[in-house]
């Protein structure tokens, strides 16, 4: 058990989850909204990383343990730690725009767009977070968390008006809790980023070269 990393990924979603709400859901970053999510996801990469790994995100946990990087019994919570983040930034977020009402996205009929966008960009950005944040060849790197927070920038930009570039099973239920995701999409948004993550790290697994890895005997 690894109470400080639970602590760190409740406290990183949140702030993740509450940007997301304040800037997108409720406008008040208009149309530079990507930009306050992905400049504020590394930022809180960078910051949670030496404690949990920064995942703030299902998908990359999952993508983390399948790379052998975070023991199974972990996994579940951090997924427990990130999705409550979720619910308490909606919960606040709410209490800081009490008149503000969110218009329901309309998304009938987009499930083929939403499940390639969705699974294209939480693929990159599990690849990214294994390739940066992981790789023995990028040990200790500076550049970490710009490369998973561009990711989520780049891809917010180029498919939010498909899909509202989620990206993350925590925000997908953030934003089906606050109004904004029709919460009869919810658990394709979430089976599509969680299948995405594991093909990432398996992929990862497959090209990857001189990579440790790790048994979960070995891990701490």
């Amino acid at each position: 058990m690894n109470i400080k990393a639970y602590a760190v990924e409740f406290i990183s979603t949140f702030f993740l989850v509450l940007i997301v709400s304040l800037s997108a859901v409720f406008g008040l970053a208009g149309d530079f909204a990507p930009l306050a999510i992905g400049l504020g996801l590394a930022v809180l990469v960078y910051s949670a990383g030496h404690i949990s790994g920064g995942h703030l995100n299902p998908a990359v946990t999952l993508g983390v343990v399948l790379r052998g990087k975070l023991r199974k019994i972990d996994a579940i919570p951090y997924v427990i730690a990130q999705l409550l983040g979720a619910v308490a930034a909606v919960m606040v977020a709410k209490l800081m725009m009490p008149s503000a009402e969110v218009e329901l996205a309309n998304l009938e009929g987009k499930t083929v767009p939403i499940i390639l966008a969705e699974f294209l960009f939480t693929f990159a950005l599990v690849w990214a977070v294994l390739n940066t944040a992981t790789a023995k060849a990028n040990v200790n790197n500076s550049f970490f968390g710009l490369s998973i927070g561009g990711t989520v920038l780049v891809g917010a930009f180029t498919v939010g008006s498909i899909s509202l570039g989620a990206f993350n099973p925590a925000v997908a239920v953030g934003l089906a809790m606050i109004g904004k995701l029709p919460v009869s999409l919810l658990a394709i948004y979430i089976v599509t980023q969680l299948v995405a993550g594991a093909l990432a790290s398996l992929l990862f697994r497959a090209v990857a070269k001189n990579e440790d890895w790790f048994l979960e005997k070995d891990l701490k």
